[in-house]
């Protein structure tokens, strides 16, 4: 089965766009009692393909506990290096340590044995066409690199600055005025 019949099944399965929403012009961010309309940038429409690989290349759900393990998998394969989708994946991490902090460092452990999709030189048609395993083998690091609590800590403090900057924000702005 080829990625691209995988990405229609994983899409019917949690009730998603057809190609993950690529074409529209918003999106949701959904959380437990609410959620954000936002507007699908065109940096967004260009890697959703890639991020829902993600997910099931890792069976993750579209749960936040899902997308906890995908956000630590991503900074660990050095997705930041990509503005903005790098900020993207950090306030995700930051949020996702509140919530499953366990699924985070086992996503992050894992992305450690990997090399980004987004990093592949090859075509998003390439890609597709392909089959699941073939994805894994070809962004499967020869040498994965090893946990280090420093550097992870490191990308908590980050990750978790870009969850709280805009609350801190809204919060001094309420004591200002």
């Amino acid at each position: 089965m080829t990625v691209s019949e995988k990405l229609n099944e994983f899409y019917i399965h949690n009730n998603l766009d057809k190609d993950g929403g690529e074409d529209n012009p918003f999106f949701y961010l959904k959380f437990r009692f609410f959620s954000l309309k936002l507007p699908n940038s065109d940096f967004r429409k260009k890697a959703v393909y890639i991020h829902d690989i993600q997910h099931i290349l890792f069976d993750c759900d579209v749960t936040w506990k899902g997308e906890s393990f995908i956000a630590g998998w991503e900074i660990a394969t050095k997705i930041w290096k990509h503005f903005p989708l790098g900020i993207m994946s950090l306030w995700a991490m930051g949020f996702s340590l509140f919530n499953y902090p366990k699924e985070v460092i086992r996503g992050y452990k894992t992305g450690l044995k990997y090399k980004g999709i987004i990093d592949t030189p090859i075509s998003k048609e390439k890609i597709l066409s392909m089959s699941i395993n073939e994805v894994n083998n070809l962004i499967l690091k020869e040498t994965p690199a090893k946990f280090n609590w420093f550097s992870f800590s490191f990308w908590v403090l980050v990750s978790t600055s870009f969850f709280l900057a805009p609350i801190l924000f809204i919060l001094l702005l309420w004591f200002l005025f």
